[in-house]
């Protein structure tokens, strides 16, 4: 068949017509609506034959129709005798069609005989027209019938076709119950992913190790030539936000080969066998796509240890699925090819058998970003945004200690937001920062009612903690205190930690002092402390247990540790001490808290008039920063230099 041209010279594809189910669903609606609209009113009265009998010989009624094989006959009253009988309706509401009444007779009646003996009674224009027929119920059966069964089809067709349609492009579908043991994962075909490593700020060691694999499916001969084997999987561990996800789609990005990608959770079902089909399906599609990558997210949903909750059978589908996916990754199969990536930032509850060599041959560690790894990360999300040209990266990157790539995203994202409410042209420094501290402290609660002596106790509460942080060498050095109320805190000292990886007892105690410092100052200043330290001293708490127990700094109870690394002991009843030695290691914590408050007693004492100084500079300003207290207190004390 030619095809038409259209003005332009090119081919005009014939339209397709396609029926939309919809239509029908609002067509079937609209029926049952008129259908039930048009029986609104009263409905016919039920009355007995002398009744009708007496109704006729009145010269009421106007017509009847009598159906012999239901023995059942309707009346028609006269129009102008309807009001007569109002009162044998429900609410006085007469029928707005007839029939008005009916009823009902036995087999034994004759409705020609009595008919006409009735209306012999009556003059000729009072007679009743009679009606008598046979109902075949032809239409009431085939509506009782094909109605429903139609409804039914249309449901099914409805709920089944939403169902095929949550499917990703790379599964079967959705709620789809014949698909259900399929693996829903998504496929990233080849050149399809637009991430790669130049998206990926920092992750230096991590984005090495993941470059290499990518190299290994690019390049497999330069490393099976000397008879090596191309590891079979790579497990990605860190902490919440650090970027491994993101790390994963480079690589789909970088390999051009097949990606597959697939969450732990998406694996559990509820039905039994489900899990370990999805595993197996997602396999078998991976090896049909050979050389590619299976990426799976959250992995700790599915690679749980086994065993930990005997005697629950709720938690054996998990445990199937576990097992089919150890199986797949290092069974009797082969999967040449597949290289299983994975994330997670749990894997201390991950199974042993999942994490041993031959499934993940290597674990890559995603840490937090260190300074230069920040740097580069806040230009990278600063790329879609106007930031002024004068705006210091290094200064944000080091205000921003501890952050996360989602946290330092979220920065940027809030520093905007910031600007905008400001209805600056441009973000300069001072959204960034009021971004970190709404991220860190909350929203900050202009509208907050403060007494005034409650205003007083917390500047000096939060003189306390600034002054003993900046008097002691190994606290961490102080960046601004404020008295603006955010969140739930009062007020804030805020800190520029150094990014250390070891502690001495030295520099944990100069921190535990900084802690401490603010209930030592009600005290001082109050004659009592208040509840204001709760969090100060949850945090001092949890440092004096980790000193005593798990770094071995008490002389009382030795160079041990009680540090369960695995996290096996969680679920033990016993504890790996005697009560006896519970009972000392919580006599070393009270006597190494005792030191502490008195150290920072005599600290503040002895500096008295310098941190009241500070405290009113506080109340008058409400925010002061690190020069305001150096003005006061001099250069902060610096720890001693050791030889190496």
């Amino acid at each position: 068949m030619p095809q038409k041209k259209n003005n332009k010279g090119g081919s005009r594809k014939p339209k397709v017509v396609r029926i939309n189910l919809s239509w029908l669903y609002i067509v079937l609606i609209i029926g049952i609506g008129w259908m039930l609209l048009r029986n609104q009113g009263s409905a016919p009265q039920k009355i007995e034959w002398a009744q009708v009998r007496e109704m006729v010989l009145s010269g009421d009624v106007k017509e009847i129709h009598f159906v012999r094989n239901d023995f059942k006959g309707n009346i028609t009253v006269k129009p102008e005798r309807l009001g007569k009988y109002a009162s044998a309706f429900p609410g006085g509401e007469v029928p707005a069609s007839s029939p008005h009444f009916f009823f009902l007779v036995s087999g034994s009646f004759e409705p020609e005989n009595t008919f006409d003996a009735l209306n012999e009674q009556l003059p000729a224009d009072d007679q009743v027209k009679i009606v008598m027929e046979n109902d075949s119920r032809i239409w009431p059966t085939i509506l009782e019938w094909v109605i429903p069964a139609l409804l039914c089809v249309g449901l099914w067709i409805f709920l089944f076709r939403g169902m095929a349609r949550g499917g990703g492009p790379g599964g079967p579908g959705g709620m789809n119950p014949f698909n259900v043991g399929k693996a829903p994962g998504k496929l990233a075909d080849k050149n399809k992913v637009n991430i790669t490593f130049k998206d990926v700020a920092g992750m230096y060691g991590a984005k090495e190790e993941v470059m290499e694999i990518v190299d290994f499916l690019k390049n497999p001969r330069k490393y099976t030539a000397l008879g090596g084997k191309i590891p079979k999987g790579a497990l990605l561990v860190g902490p919440p936000g650090t970027g491994k996800t993101l790390l994963a789609k480079a690589v789909a990005g970088e390999a051009n080969v097949p990606f597959f990608s697939i969450s732990g959770s998406d694996f559990v079902e509820m039905f039994v066998g489900v899990g370990a089909s999805r595993v197996r399906d997602l396999f078998a599609q991976a090896k049909a796509k050979a050389p590619c990558i299976v990426f799976i997210d959250e992995i700790d949903a599915v690679g749980r240890a086994r065993g930990k909750n005997a005697g629950f059978t709720s938690n054996d589908e998990r445990e199937n699925t576990l097992n089919q996916l150890l199986t797949e990754m290092d069974g009797f199969g082969t999967n040449s090819g597949v290289i299983v990536i994975a994330a997670t930032n749990r894997a201390d509850i991950l199974d042993k058998a999942l994490m041993r060599a031959g499934r993940f041959d290597r674990q890559i560690h995603v840490d937090l970003p260190e300074l230069k790894e920040r740097e580069e990360i806040f230009k990278v999300h600063m790329k879609g945004l106007k930031v002024d040209k004068d705006f210091d990266v290094e200064f944000m990157a080091k205000h921003t200690p501890g952050f996360s790539g989602a946290d330092i995203a979220n920065v940027c994202n809030e520093a905007a937001l910031t600007a905008a409410r400001r209805s600056k042209p441009q973000i300069d420094r001072q959204d960034f920062l009021d971004a970190v501290d709404r991220i860190i402290g909350g929203l900050e609660k202009k509208g907050s009612i403060i007494t005034p002596a409650e205003k007083y106790s917390i500047a000096h509460h939060e003189a306390g903690h600034a002054v003993v942080s900046w008097l002691l060498p190994y606290a961490n050095p102080l960046f601004k205190v404020t008295l603006v109320p955010r969140g739930s805190a009062l007020g804030a000292a805020w800190y520029l930690p150094e990014e250390r990886k070891l502690y001495t007892r030295s520099q944990l105690v100069d921190e535990m002092c900084s802690l401490m410092g603010g209930r030592v100052a009600e005290e001082i200043v109050n004659g009592e402390p208040s509840t204001g330290a709760q969090n100060d001293l949850e945090r001092l708490t949890q440092m004096a247990y980790g000193m005593i127990q798990y770094y071995g700094m008490s002389d009382k109870v030795g160079d041990l540790s009680f540090y369960d690394s695995t996290g096996s002991r969680g679920y033990e009843l016993t504890k790996p001490y005697s009560e006896k030695t519970a009972e000392i290691m919580d006599q070393e914590v009270r006597k190494l808290v005792d030191s502490i408050h008195e150290r920072t007693r005599k600290l503040l004492e002895s500096h008295k008039d310098a941190f009241k100084q500070v405290a009113s500079l506080l109340l008058e300003k409400e925010v002061i920063f690190a020069e305001d207290v150096e003005a006061i207190l001099g250069p902060k004390a610096k720890p001693v230099e050791r030889a190496v």
